[in-house]
């Protein structure tokens, strides 16, 4: 219970900072010139908007992680404070300080990834030179001791998996933000399922992580869904692709002697179902038709909802469905046999097919 004292403060300070930085960085936006100016093409709105709202939502975030752990986490070891007086959460702070050099690993990737956005938005990048950049933050990750291991117990496999994971992810994110208020709400679901399952496994600082980022992009959304008011712009879908990669990778999934089977393993990719396949098909499409695959389209899934006849709000609620329903099937892992375990797999497979029979059918 006091756990949960401590979630809501946590992402209710996000939520707030969020709701503050926003219409500050709209302003900024015009006044840097980070905005999207609308063509004939893909973009649908017809009025310049503006691009920063990535760089709001880390605000919110670093400043809630960061402040919280140089101030209030030292001086509740000394001090007896509401949220921290409490036995089952003090007894962790010993804990807490001894990840402080992965916590500046993480933030300092996720700044990264919001400059090279923001970069992005405002040059354009060359896509190799943005992918050469992706794999340089990502094996900063890696380098630092953030890895995925997956029961194979060799370095550069590690290193190989972490880097492919990270930029992966953060690519498939970049794709999906193609609709008002999608890649935020997708970033809201993941986050807090990776935050539950973060909870439910007693990692209190990768639940804290994941907190945090939900409440950022919850205290985003209202300014991102349709209609809306500012985007996320590349430094946003990068940072929120970033963390939705690292999160998992702090999780253990997998304990020998007390999680029935290894399946737990494969959460994130369920979790992550809908940006990896939305990311997979469009690809898919785009080699099929001899087209870039970096270059954007209309023939992501949400493009093809609003096809079938859906208005653009249902769609991305729909597909924000979708998400938490998997995500939601995938959390049993954690406790189920295989023959339980196995059932969810392969439900999860009928979902994704039944999306494939609506993207057939929105692509006509």
């Amino acid at each position: 219970m006091h756990w949960l004292l401590v979630y809501f403060y946590v992402f209710d300070v996000s939520f707030v900072l969020a709701l503050i930085f926003t219409p500050a960085f709209k302003r900024l936006s015009f006044q840097w010139k980070y905005v999207d100016e609308p063509d004939q093409e893909r973009k649908i709105h017809t009025e310049a908007m503006p691009l920063l709202g990535g760089a709001a939502i880390f605000c919110a975030f670093a400043a809630n992680v960061i402040f919280n752990y140089l101030f209030i986490l030292p001086l509740g070891s000394r001090v007896d404070l509401p949220l921290i007086d409490m036995p089952d959460v003090k007894m962790y702070l010993d804990g807490a300080f001894s990840v402080w050099p992965k916590l500046l690993v993480i933030v300092l990737g996720g700044g990264l990834m919001v400059a090279l956005g923001m970069y992005d938005d405002k040059y354009e990048l060359n896509p190799r030179a943005k992918l050469i950049a992706q794999v340089a933050i990502a094996l900063l990750v890696a380098l630092a001791g953030i890895r995925i291991t997956a029961f194979i117990p060799n370095r550069f496999i590690n290193y190989a998996m972490t880097v492919l994971w990270i930029v992966t992810i953060t690519n498939a994110m970049n794709f999906l933000d193609n609709m008002d208020g999608l890649c935020t709400g997708i970033g809201i679901v993941c986050a807090s399922l990776f935050g539950f399952i973060a909870g439910m496994q007693h990692e209190y600082f990768v639940c804290l992580l994941a907190v945090a980022l939900a409440g950022a992009l919850m205290g985003f959304l209202p300014h991102n869904f349709k209609p809306a008011t500012i985007f996320l712009g590349d430094a946003g879908s990068h940072f929120v692709g970033y963390m939705l990669a690292v999160l998992p990778i702090c999780v253990t999934f997998y304990r020998h002697g007390k999680t029935p089977t290894w399946l737990p393993v494969l959460i994130p990719l369920l979790v992550l179902a809908v940006p990896l396949f939305d990311l997979v098909m469009v690809m898919w499409i785009r080699v099929r038709h001899g087209q870039p695959v970096y270059r954007g389209d209309v023939n992501h899934l949400s493009h093809r909802l609003v096809r079938l006849g859906l208005p653009q709000s249902w769609a991305v609620t729909l597909i924000y469905l979708i998400t938490l329903t998997l995500g939601l099937g995938a959390t049993i892992l954690l406790w189920s046999q295989m023959t339980a375990a196995l059932v969810v797999i392969i439900q999860a497979l009928c979902i994704l097919s039944i999306v494939t029979l609506l993207e057939r059918m929105g692509g006509k």
